[in-house]
């Protein structure tokens, strides 16, 4: 058996690969929205992509599956149970329904139909029949079975969500019943992702395992338990997930080669600029802090850049990039289409010093120091404090009377940010999260705002005091 796992890390998206390499052929599961990984893998494995499979409709992602079929001549195979659901499929594909099995020579690849995380999930058996006929090997178990977690059941709104969770735990318990210990367990995402809670870092298990330390399979757990706790678990709902379960219903826009990878002149960016085309700098949040072009989303490149692009760019509007290196173009293009956001129309040639150098109006982002953020509140002075970490993050320990609004919400929770005239002191873990909220907040009219670098690490680390 032919078998490869691809890491999106600032999704915490994992893409397998599964085939035989006698045959000459494999399928790709879940791909996301680049697919040129997929073809590059192929090629130097020597094999064909065949077929092209997909676990559920996405909600946290751009799905690659029709671009990479079509590109491929790939059959399409999608789930059987999305008809009448809330969110349907909408381009041609071939159905697979529960049992259904795919052959890719020695491979055998089985569709067990798992739903609860949305109603037309699928995970996927493969056996090595060469090794036994009966007994699979490995499962790709989608966003039904993390590694220490199960996926959030909520993401069909409140209507559903109590229905989709029982539905979880049938599959929970009617369908891994049958399945042996020694399956190993490869699941959709890992740790960061929001499709579920409290998933472990690593990227595999085997279900053996998970019956001993995953929580939501504690056969002693009843229905009615179970509900509460998964439901009661489950993150803070990112709002671009509808957007995005609609794009991937619908059919994502065929990309052919990457967009935005051009250099675009500085008088023509400034132009764009003015049209109200929105700017995404990359660059880190000191390099951001020092000096930006005015309304700018400083999100940098070298974090979670998919994650928080989707939360707080505008989909609407055309995208700029600005950047100190060109070789920070290519990733970030690819960050950005993989949650669907393709209108990239290029980036800043020369970066900020050309945007300086033709006297362009220039904003900055202040930047208040642990000690100087520790020494303003000690004098008790008039300085707000906003906390934008996750909400368990917040639990965990904050600065005594901080505001808390998750970065991701902020745009919808302005009313909840003070507007008292006081300096306003954003925090995160690290200062990246920070500096995206900051930026938010001064497009949004926000004026005296400052990032705090280094966040709550750097507050602890100082050994200054938190509060739960």
């Amino acid at each position: 058996m032919l078998f490869e796992r691809f890491e999106d890390s600032g999704l915490s998206q994992f893409s397998y690969a599964v085939g035989c390499p006698g045959a000459g052929a494999v399928a790709i599961v879940d791909p996301r929205r680049d697919v040129d990984v997929y073809e590059t893998f192929a090629a130097d494995q020597d094999v064909e992509i065949t077929h092209v499979l997909e676990t559920h409709i996405h909600a946290d992602f751009a799905s690659g599956a029709r671009e990479l079929a079509e590109r491929t001549g790939a059959a399409l195979c999608l789930s059987a149970y999305d008809g009448g659901e809330k969110y349907e499929v909408a381009f041609p594909h071939q159905e697979l329904e529960d049992g259904s099995r795919i052959e890719i020579g020695s491979v055998l690849i089985q569709a067990l139909h798992t739903p609860g995380h949305t109603p037309e999930h699928l995970s996927f058996l493969a056996y090595d029949t060469r090794r036994s006929p009966d007994m699979p090997e490995i499962m790709l178990s989608g966003d039904f079975l993390f590694v220490g977690s199960l996926g959030r059941p909520d993401l069909l709104g409140e209507e559903s969500k109590r229905d989709l969770a029982r539905r979880l735990f049938a599959s929970v318990r009617e369908k891994l019943a049958p399945l042996p210990d020694g399956l190993e367990v490869h699941p959709g995402h890992g740790a960061g992702s929001m499709c579920g809670a409290g998933m472990s870092a690593r990227p595999l298990s085997t279900l053996g395992f998970e019956r001993v330390a995953n929580p939501y399979l504690d056969p002693e757990l009843s229905e009615g338990a179970f509900v509460e706790k998964i439901l009661g678990s489950a993150p803070p709902f990112p709002p671009y997930y509808r957007r995005m379960k609609t794009l991937n219903s619908e059919g994502p826009a065929i990309l052919g080669d990457l967009p935005g990878r051009d250099p675009i002149p500085v008088e023509e960016f400034h132009a764009l600029v003015e049209a109200g085309n929105v700017v995404v700098d990359l660059r880190d949040q000191l390099a951001f802090g020092g000096g930006h072009v005015p309304g700018a989303l400083g999100i940098g490149v070298d974090g979670s850049l998919s994650t928080w692009a989707a939360w707080v760019v505008p989909y609407d509007q055309p995208i700029l990039l600005v950047t100190e290196t060109p070789f920070a173009v290519d990733p970030a293009v690819r960050a950005l289409v993989r949650v669907g956001l393709d209108r990239i129309r290029g980036w800043l040639e020369g970066g900020m010093n050309a945007w300086r150098q033709e006297g362009l109006p220039i904003a900055t982002l202040p930047q208040m120091s642990i000690p100087e953020l520790a020494a303003a509140l000690e004098r008790g002075a008039q300085v707000n404090v906003l906390d934008v970490r996750g909400d368990g993050e917040w639990g965990e320990g904050h600065i005594d009377g901080a505001i808390h609004v998750h970065g991701g919400l902020l745009e919808d929770r302005l009313d909840e940010v003070p507007r008292n005239g006081r300096p306003l002191a954003v925090i995160c873990g690290s200062g990246y999260r920070s500096t995206v909220a900051a930026s938010v907040l001064k497009r949004a009219g926000f004026e005296d705002v400052r990032n705090v670098p280094g966040g709550m690490r750097a507050w602890r680390s100082a050994g200054l005091p938190v509060v739960r």
